[in-house]
Parts: structure tokens; sequence; C-alpha cells
């Protein structure tokens, strides 16, 4: 007993001893089994080379012939950079390839039926859900379904309100900073009397009062503190005005290049763009050129899923422009190779005119003759494919086809908060939702009911395709329902981590130059955004049309059939399937490098 403690207070056996026995010494420790030695790293197999790769015979050649030391030097692309012999080749591919795409529509593709066949050989191999993919999907279960009054069932839906029957449109205005944006928004509310005089008059004393006399209108637009004090637009800005043939929903996007993220939200909503272009000596050169937002937004509206451009030259009433033709036209001139190379049908889809924001010519009354001669003219002779001499007349006469209330409901989520019950936002994309509807929310599977449907805050019976609406779902939880979920209907769209696309290069980062496996990137399609990582090239497509299968590596100015691995699983269609569900863009260190569209999906397990 000598081994006890006499100044111990009490004895507590310990959870971790093993058995006691008295008596017996104790027994000896189990040694520890040696970790077992770490497997030998393999190098790739060089039969999987392809010998004719031209980047491969250069590697091979920098290092004499090491088969095992090539293929280190391929799996570190940026070292790569370091040998003047690869930077020769990539030049030399770029020279190949820089025709800047110009095809009439790149998502229409004549060859779109080679490239069809070539992905159906291709298979996406189904892995395990990383603990990434699986904080996506829970594994919450639905929540029961309450036993209803069958009476209740069979009740129609009392009709709160009928739906307008005018056509819906989104409307976003986009370009460079300071192309007057805002102060073109806040002036349509204005002319189409949104605004009260009242009003008007004391944001003309504000604007006076920080020494900005023409930012009144912007004002209207632009609410919060900063944006008035910086003249640069943050958040979307929202809000509406009728014609009468159609209902808009004004979204003003900011141009500054920090608030890229927030011009996407506003953009993915948008049926048709204003691109806002400043006619102004020096403003157009900067906002078009590299590192111009214009060329992005351009870019980004195309991929969102925008069905029609409207490009207005804004400013023509500027002491160095005066309504010249000759300023007009140089501005069309550099802006239409460009929009096509981002997709657009120029004589489909894009509209050109000129305006004046501040002043409110050819906004909705057109301009003075005597001002500007040769426009009346212009659209007498329907140059510019313009058919309409004002912009809001323009907008009125542009249809929209493919809207069809009988699909399947497509709604991505753009927002949710809770207001006595989970409210998500978003806009119809496909189908009608109505009160009462049963929907499924993807990628989570949960199934709830729609209790009630607000379009411009007030109650409806129905939202048709267009519409910008709020829902209310039953025995949803506010965690239970992100930005960049889709609420469905049956048969609803699929969630995947992992596609075969085709995808546009149109610029890489200044510190990577090769776009090759392993590549990093954001994903955004309609309102999600995801990491994703490029696992597999399949093919590339120069500038001549010159097709290498199996490439090593791609350039800007390629065309590119590979494989992306995302983080999480995202709710998505084909682009053959559902267009705005198809279309996606890769942005990375500030700037949109890429966009593309879904060919091929995991097979249904």
């Amino acid at each position: 007993m000598s081994g006890i403690n006499p100044g111990a207070n009490e004895w507590k056996p310990s959870v971790s001893a093993a058995a006691w026995s008295p008596g017996g010494p104790p027994p000896a420790p189990t040694p520890t089994p040696p970790p077992p030695p770490p497997a030998p790293t393999a190098p790739p197999a060089t039969s999987d080379m392809d010998e004719n790769d031209p980047l491969w015979q250069v590697v091979l050649k920098i290092t004499n012939g090491d088969t095992e030391r090539a293929n280190k030097m391929i799996a570190d692309p940026d070292s790569l950079m370091n040998y003047p012999e690869v930077v020769a080749l990539l030049s030399t591919t770029s020279a190949d390839g820089g025709d800047d795409m110009e095809t009439d529509d790149w998502e229409k593709n004549e060859n779109m039926e080679d490239v069809t066949k070539t992905v159906e050989t291709m298979s996406i191999q189904e892995t395990s859900v990383t603990p990434a993919a699986a904080a996506a999907t829970p594994t919450k279960p639905s929540p029961p379904t309450p036993k209803e009054d069958p009476a209740k069932e069979e009740k129609a839906v009392v009709p709160v309100q009928e739906g307008d029957p005018r056509e819906h449109f989104n409307l976003v205005f986009i370009g460079h900073v300071d192309a007057g944006k805002s102060t073109l928004s806040g002036n349509i509310l204005y002319l189409t009397d949104n605004v009260d005089k009242r009003t008007i008059e004391r944001y003309e004393r504000e604007a006076k009062e920080r020494n900005r006399e023409s930012w009144f209108l912007a004002f209207i637009m632009d609410t919060n503190e900063e944006e008035r004090a910086k003249g640069k637009t943050v958040e979307v800005g929202r809000a509406h005005f009728n014609t009468d043939v159609k209902r808009y929903t004004i979204l003003d996007a900011p141009g500054h290049k920090n608030y890229v993220p927030n011009m996407i939200m506003g953009a993915s909503q948008a049926d048709v763009a204003v691109l806002v272009i400043s006619a102004r000596k020096g403003e157009f050169e900067t906002g078009f050129d590299r590192g111009g937002q214009t060329r992005e937004h351009a870019l980004l509206a195309k991929t969102l899923g925008v069905s029609f451009l409207v490009v207005v030259i804004n400013k023509m009433d500027d002491p160095t422009v005066n309504w010249e033709k000759g300023r007009f036209d140089e501005c069309v001139k550099k802006l239409r190779p460009f929009l096509k190379s981002c997709g657009f049908t120029i004589k489909k889809e894009v509209k050109f005119m000129p305006i004046s924001g501040l002043s409110g010519a050819n906004v909705i009354d057109p301009v003075d003759v005597s001002v500007c001669p040769w426009w009346s003219k212009c659209v007498a002779a329907g140059e510019n494919n313009t058919t309409a001499a004002t912009l809001v007349s323009q907008l009125d006469a542009i249809k929209i086809d493919g809207r069809d209330p009988t699909a399947p409901l497509r709604m991505p989520v753009l927002d949710r908060y809770t207001d006595r019950g989970t409210i998500a936002m978003g806009k119809v994309e496909s189908g009608t939702i109505r009160p009462g509807m049963k929907v499924k929310v993807m990628p989570t599977r949960l199934v709830y009911k729609v209790d009630a449907v607000w379009s411009n805050e007030e109650p409806v019976a129905s939202a048709r395709t267009g519409e910008n609406v709020l829902i209310k779902l039953n025995g949803c939880g506010v965690e239970d329902i992100q930005k960049g979920f889709v609420i469905c209907s049956d048969p609803p769209c699929r969630a995947v981590d992992k596609i075969i696309c085709e995808i546009a290069l149109m610029d890489m980062p200044d510190n990577t130059k090769i776009f090759t496996a392993g590549f990093q990137a954001m994903f955004h399609t309609h309102t999600a955004e995801e990491e994703a990582t490029v696992t597999k090239l399949f093919e590339t497509t120069n500038g001549k049309g010159q097709v290498n299968k199996e490439p090593r590596f791609a350039n800007v100015g390629m065309k590119i059939v590979c494989m992306l691995q995302l983080g999480r699983t995202v709710p998505m269609e084909t682009f053959k399937d559902m267009a705005i569900l198809g279309r996606f863009t890769l942005r990375t260190e500030g700037k949109t490098i890429a966009i593309g569209k879904v060919l091929k999906l995991p097979p249904k397990k």
C-alpha cells in the first residue's frame, strides 16, 4: 500500500486504463508497428504522350531525350516559361490562332455536329463525393409532408391578382465607369413620370452642393451616400417603368472593375442589355481598350443569357462631338468586330443608336433634326439594324422568342431572407410558378410547397417566364436554400460537380500564359459561383480551324473542349437542353478569361 498517495481525497479509475488484476506486473506495452514505406511515385507513362505534340518535342529537346525529366517539366507548366524555346513555341501558336474568333455566333458553330460526335465518345468518371461537394448537398431529409384536408387540396387557388398581360423585360445598363449609365437610367424614370418634379429639384440642389451639377439624374438610381459622393455605382440599382406595350425593370449595373461580381448578379437577370458608350473624345478609347470594362461587360452579357444588345453612343451633345456622324460611325466600326467575337449575331441581336442621356435626346423623343440631321435618314434606310428612332421605341419593338409558359419550371435563386417564413428571390427562366404548387430545390432535392408569389411586391396568382419574383416556401429554413440553387418542377435539372464543356479562351492572367490541365478559375453560371479546375484537355481549335486532339496546352484565341472539376455540386443543364443553365464564364485575378457552354454531364446514377 506504500504506492497509494495518503493525501488524496478520493480515488477515481482511469477510463483509458486496461483491466486491473492484483499482484501481477504491468503488461508490456504493445510495440507500435512502423508505418509502411511510401509507395514510389511512378512517373507518367510515356506511352500516353503524343510524340507529335510540339510542346513535348521542344521539352524533350531541352532535356536531351531524358523522358523522366521531360515529364516532370511538363507537370510544372509555369516553370516552362523560363525556357526561351517554349516561349517562342507559344508565341508562334498564338500567331496561328489570333483571329479573335470572329464567327457569326460561336454558340451556333456550324462544326458543332462534329464536336457533338466527339463529345459522345468522352466519358466522365464518377468519383466519390468530396467533403466540399457533400457540403453543398446536405443529407437533411425532406420535411414530412403535412396531411391536408382533401377538400382544401381540391379547392382551386383563389386568384389574388392576374399578372399584367404586357410582356415584361429585365433591362440591364452596362458599360465602362462614367459612361453615363445611372444618368440615362434616372432620366428614363423622370421622362416616364416615375419621379416627381420636387424630387428632381432636391437632387439638383444636392448635386450643386457637391459641385457635380450633371449628376442629379444619377442620384435617382444611386441612392446611398458612398455612390453619390464618389459618383460610382456599387450595388445594382433597381427601378420600374412601363410603356403602352411592355413593362420594364431597370437594372443599373456598376461599371468599375472592382464591382464586376455585382454586375454579374444584375446581368444574370437581364433579357436585354443596353451597352452605354461614351462618345466623348478619349472616354470611348479608355473604356474599349484592354483593361476597360466595355469589353468585359459585353462579353459577360452574352454569356449570362442576354438575348439582345442595344448599343447607345451616349454624350453625343458633348462639345467634343456635337452630334457628328463621323464620331458615331467610328465607335460603331470599332465595336462591331468585337461584339461579333463575343457571340452576338450583329444583324439580328445588336442595335446601334446615338443619344444624350443628360438632355434626353433620342431617349423617348427624337433628337431635333436641326441638331442631328443625319439620324432620321439612317433610321429610314434601316442602317445600324435600327428600325425605331428612339431608345424606348426600339426596346418596345424587340421580340424575344422561346418563352414557353408550359415548360418545366426553372428559377435560379438570387437571394433569400426571412420574413415570417423563408422568401426566395429570383427570375423565372422557364415555365410558370403559382401558389400551391410543389417545387424541388436543386441540388438538395428537398420538396416544398409555394405559399405565395409576389411580382413587383404585389401578390399574384402566377408568374410567367421573364418575371422577377419573390416566393414564400412552406417549411423551408433560410439555411436550406442559397444563392445559386435552382427551384424546379418535375423533372428537375441536374446537379453535378464535373462537366465536359467547350470554352472560348479570350484572355489569360499576367503571371500564367499557358492554359493546361490543373488551371484554376472561378466558374460563374446563372446565379451560381464556384471554384473550378481544368482536369483534362480533349481538343483545341485555333483561328484557322486546325484541330489538335489530346493537346498539352492551349493559347488565347483558341476554342477548347475540356473537362472541369467543380468544388461543389452546381445545378445546371447542357447548353442544348437549356441555354440559360448551360452557359458559364471563367474569371480569375479580376478578369474574365473565357466563356463557355456545357456539352455533357455525368450519367445519372
